[in-house]
């Protein structure tokens, strides 16, 4: 929050996504302290009682879909690895690598509406 308010961002309101593992009481109210909204998928393993599990469900499903985008992302990244021009940047000049990452970028969507064969 400190390079935010430097930066004069203004987060309150915003959505915050992390992993389940991050899912705590203790997490989710630093979050809300800060004005930012919780996007932590529920962890199943934190607890056997039934209708807490429930609780925790009903109120991540409003934010299941922004859970949902940051799944794409991160595969979207995920995929850029499997280029190995892109994992490993071997141009000095900024604008030829970006070039390359935009043509893998491009390549990887082709991928998604087109199909892999």
């Amino acid at each position: 929050m400190e390079i935010a308010d430097n930066l004069h961002w203004n987060l309150r309101k915003s959505f915050i996504t992390l992993d389940a593992g991050f899912y705590s009481d203790f997490n989710r109210g630093i979050i809300r302290y800060a004005g930012m909204i919780p996007v932590i998928r529920p962890n199943p393993g934190r607890t056997k009682d039934v209708e807490k599990l429930e609780r925790m469900w009903n109120d991540f499903s409003p934010v299941f879909h922004i859970y949902k985008e940051r799944y794409r992302i991160e595969r979207c990244f995920a995929w850029e690895d499997t280029y190995r021009k892109l994992a490993v940047r071997y141009e000095k000049r900024q604008d030829t690598f970006m070039g390359f990452r935009y043509l893998g970028f491009s390549m990887i969507n082709f991928r998604s509406v087109f199909g892999k064969k």
